[in-house]
C-alpha cells in the first residue's frame, strides 16, 4: 500500500511540474508573436521596430530619431493610413510619418 501511496504522489508532483511550465510556456510564446507582429507591422508601414517601439526614422547609432507610431491589433478589417490593409486579429501601425 505505501508503494501506491509513493507513486500517486510521484505522478500528481509529475502533473503539477508540467502544468507549470505550460502556462509560463504559454505567457513566452504570447510575447513572443505579440511583439513579432507588431515589429512586422511596423516594418510594413516603412518604419523601424527598435526596442519595442515604431520609430520613424532612426539615427546613425541605430537609435530613435524619429516620430513613434502607434501599432494596435485589428479588431475588425481596416485600412491604414499608407493604405495597408489590416485584417481582424492582425497588427497594423498609425501615426505621423512627416513630423519628425
Amino acid at each position: 500500500m505505501k508503494e501506491a501511496t509513493g507513486e500517486a504522489n510521484i505522478t500528481v508532483i509529475t502533473i503539477v511540474l508540467i502544468a507549470i511550465v505550460l502556462a509560463v510556456g504559454t505567457v513566452i510564446v504570447n510575447s513572443v508573436l505579440k511583439n513579432t507582429g507588431k515589429s512586422s507591422a511596423c516594418t510594413a508601414a516603412g518604419a523601424y521596430w527598435i526596442s519595442g517601439k515604431c520609430c520613424t526614422k532612426k539615427d546613425t547609432n541605430g537609435k530613435c530619431a524619429g516620430s513613434i507610431l502607434t501599432c494596435k491589433k485589428a479588431k475588425d478589417n481596416v485600412a491604414t493610413e499608407g493604405g495597408l490593409a489590416a485584417k481582424n486579429g492582425e497588427y497594423y501601425c498609425v501615426g505621423k510619418h512627416g513630423e519628425d
